[in-house]
């Protein structure tokens, strides 16, 4: 497990544990009542905080992260 966590907010563990489901952008944007244009913004930021190129890549660091749990 890695020590090193990056810091992502709180929305952003929301959409990343939504992210983790398999939900879209578009549902995502529903359960949380946001637009989708910042659904994918929060999903950017996400990927650039975690260095990853795709959704696999950010649910992968989420658990190693400990953001994400089973």
């Amino acid at each position: 497990m890695l020590t090193y966590q990056k810091h992502i907010s709180t929305r952003e563990q929301e959409v990343l544990e939504k992210i983790s489901f398999g939900l879209t952008s578009k549902e995502i944007a529903s359960v949380l009542y946001l637009s989708t244009h910042t659904i994918e913004r929060h999903r950017k930021n996400l990927l650039i905080k975690m260095d990853v190129r795709n959704t696999a890549g950010l649910v992968r660091r989420g658990f190693e992260y400990g953001f994400l749990s089973l």
